[in-house]
């Protein structure tokens, strides 16, 4: 993959138990992003994706929305951990 950006979206409310993050690895490797999602103890839903803006940009608005019987309630764009998209995995993977 070539330049590219990261974000980390972390996401709150009926997220766990509801294919959540198969929805984000499916629909992030369909927009070609590196990266990865999982659970948090906490509940939440942590993801980290790599790419280009507009694939990121289609991603955060699926997230956003979630798939059925998801219920995202808190949204929040937070600083990546990686520099650029070197460090993230290809194909985008679910961590458990």
């Amino acid at each position: 993959m070539g330049q590219g950006t990261s974000r980390r979206f972390r996401v709150s409310g009926r997220v766990q138990g509801v294919g959540f993050r198969w929805f984000v690895k499916e629909e992030a490797r369909r927009l070609e992003l590196l990266g990865w999602v999982r659970n948090e103890p906490n509940g939440d839903v942590l993801l980290e994706a790599g790419g280009g803006t507009d694939a990121l940009e289609e991603l955060e608005a699926l997230v956003r929305m979630g798939p059925p019987g998801a219920e995202v309630t808190r949204f929040v764009r937070e600083a990546p951990d990686t520099l650029g998209d070197l460090s993230l995995p290809f194909p985008f993977a679910v961590h458990r």
